[in-house]
């Protein structure tokens, strides 16, 4: 693990390579995403992680074209909003985010996710199928799913193998850190060597105060968000930290020069299910 880097990746079952860190733009304001997005690339980040849902796509695209790092050497992520889960919405989201990537001549985009397992069953299996088409069109590289449920996932892959659509889930997008593992669905995703990707891993600085945190920080010379985002690593996942400032920007790469001995990544380890962002995955309703 200490000879990653930035840069390093893993392959997803679909062929393609993704960045092990990834940065997110979750609520970042469109006026400073530009910004901080260039920041980002500059300090080396090579995967930026958007969304229709948070209004900021073509700003990424933007900040990936003014970069001026040849194409194939980022990885951009959107997503199909919980607005659009049929097949026909789908298709409108996708080709809605390949034009706001376009504003950045991205061309395609390296991964679209369903964002939620909204729209009821028929919904949910019609806006894959439209995933499916455009990575076979060749507008989307690979496709995977964000908070799914257990339940979620064995309708996809019983659709998956039935229906002739086909598709792989090559990653599975989660709010996950030590208070909130989720370690029944990364099993479940994890046997099918599907990526486990983990935004808010830091908690949205909720947890920075928690002891433990606090005296493994100290311990390594780290800050309480470095441990975060190498705990993260360790586990192997894929993190995704976000932050608007450009030095937390830097700090939070700043990951590979330690590791967290097997005795302190057990220090971490709670039985708290306590996430600090929406939970679509126990929604009952869905």
């Amino acid at each position: 693990m200490a000879a990653l880097s930035l840069q390093s990746t893993r392959k997803m079952v679909s062929g393609y390579e993704i960045p092990v860190i990834g940065f997110g733009v979750y609520k970042t304001p469109p006026s400073l995403t530009t910004t901080v997005t260039l920041k980002a690339l500059e300090t080396g980040y090579r995967h930026i992680d958007s969304a229709a849902l948070y209004h900021n796509e073509a700003e990424c695209a933007s900040a990936i074209h003014l970069s001026g790092l040849p194409r194939d050497q980022i990885f951009y992520t959107s997503k199909v909003p919980i607005t659009h889960m049929s097949y026909e919405k789908a298709k409108e989201a996708i080709e809605e985010s390949l034009l706001a990537a376009e504003k950045g001549m991205l061309g395609y985009i390296d991964l679209m996710l369903l964002h939620a397992p909204y729209g009821g069953r028929d919904g949910r299996l019609g806006a894959w199928r439209a995933l499916v088409e455009a990575q076979n069109a060749g507008k989307i590289r690979s496709i995977g799913v964000s908070n799914y449920g257990i339940r979620h996932l064995e309708e996809l892959e019983e659709y998956i193998q039935t229906s002739g659509v086909g598709g792989k889930i090559s990653v599975g997008q989660y709010e996950i850190h030590p208070w909130c593992a989720r370690e029944d669905i990364v099993g479940w995703l994890k046997q099918r060597n599907v990526v486990v990707e983990a935004y808010s891993p830091l908690v949205q600085a909720k947890r920075m105060k928690e002891p433990v945190l606090r005296a493994l920080a100290e311990k390594y010379g780290k800050s309480e968000a470095q441990v975060l985002v190498r705990w993260s690593l360790q586990k192997g996942y894929v993190p995704l930290p976000k932050s608007v400032t450009e030095s937390r920007i830097v700090e939070n790469s700043q990951v590979f020069d330690f590791e967290l001995s097997e005795e302190d990544m057990m220090r971490l380890q709670t039985v708290e299910y306590s996430p600090v962002c929406w939970d679509p995955v126990r929604d009952s309703r869905l």
